[in-house]
This record gives C-alpha cells, structure tokens and sequence, in this order.
C-alpha cells in the first residue's frame, strides 16, 4: 500500500487557501481538493445555502464526513479546508494525523479588505453589518488561531511566495 502523502492548507475566509492551495498543488504535483466544493458538489447546494438550511452544528458535522472521506480517498492529495474546518470535531487531529498543515496567516485588517465585497458569500458574516464585520473577525480569528497556530508551516496569506512555501512545505513531507 502507497504511503499517504496529505497536505491540508488552513486559514480563515479569504485567505487564499483556494487560490494559493491550487498554485502549491500544481507546485508540488499533487491533486488538488477544496473541501467547500466537494461538500457543495455532494449536496448540489452552495455552502451558503447547506449551512442555512442545517445550521452550523449540522454543517460541521457534513465537514467532517467529508474530510474524513477526502482523507480515505486520496494518497496524494492537497486538500484546501473551510476556515472553520480545523476547530471542530477533532478535525485538525485528523489531519495532522493523516499529513501535514499549512496556515495562511493574515490580520483582521487584510482579511476585512478581502471579504469586504465577498460578505454574501460567506455564511458567517453575509448579515454582518459593515461597522460590526471587522469586530466579528477579530473575535473569530483571536478563537481559531488557537487550531491554526499548530499548522506545521506558518505562512503570510497577504504575500505568498509559492515557490519559499513550496521548499518549506518540502522539508516537513521529505
């Protein structure tokens, strides 16, 4: 049996795990996977619509499901999570059981100019006010980082340098 080679990228919403998780994949020629599309896919819904119509406890659970099934199915994978993929039903546990993480990390700041016009997108802060948007990141990301801050590698999400994150993620999977 091939040995699992696994890599999960991390981050909160609008870091560029999509984005920059394709650009490392193709990097390091590995099939790509984003989590929120094959959930989407699955259940022939946008994220935003499933988590609306069962709820945050019920959307994690499919998470899981999901993540374990992408796991199980794949050797050689990069597997791009929702932002809050990591913190919930011992998620991170099973990826960092399964390969190696990597966090894009960014500032509320960045993240706020990112998700700014994407907000509808966004299940957790579609109904945000704009005034109260930053604040609720803030919040969220000071929760989160606790799981994203044990990521084996640590990135900026604002300047990636793909080819210095593509050497470093090389030293943990060698």
């Amino acid at each position: 049996m091939q040995e699992k080679k696994l890599l999960f990228i991390c981050g909160f919403m609008g870091c560029g795990k999509t984005t920059q998780g394709k650009k490392l994949a193709k990097e390091l020629g590995y099939y790509f996977i984003d989590l929120d599309d094959y959930i989407s896919d699955q259940h022939d819904k946008t994220i935003t619509d499933l988590f609306q119509e069962v709820g945050e406890e019920e959307f994690r659970k499919i998470e899981t499901k999901a993540l374990q099934e992408c796991i199980n199915d794949n050797v050689k994978a990069f597997i791009a999570t929702g932002g809050g993929t990591p913190c919930f039903n011992d998620n991170l546990k099973l990826m960092k059981d399964n390969g190696k993480l990597i966090y894009l990390k960014m500032s509320p700041e960045a993240l706020y100019q990112r998700l700014f016009n994407a907000k509808q997108d966004r299940p957790l802060i579609k109904d945000k006010a704009n005034e109260e948007m930053l604040l609720y990141i803030e919040n969220l990301l000071k929760v989160r980082e606790e799981f994203y801050n044990q990521a084996d590698v640590i990135t900026s999400g604002v300047t990636v340098d793909i080819e210095a994150l593509k050497n470093e993620v090389l030293k943990h999977i060698a």
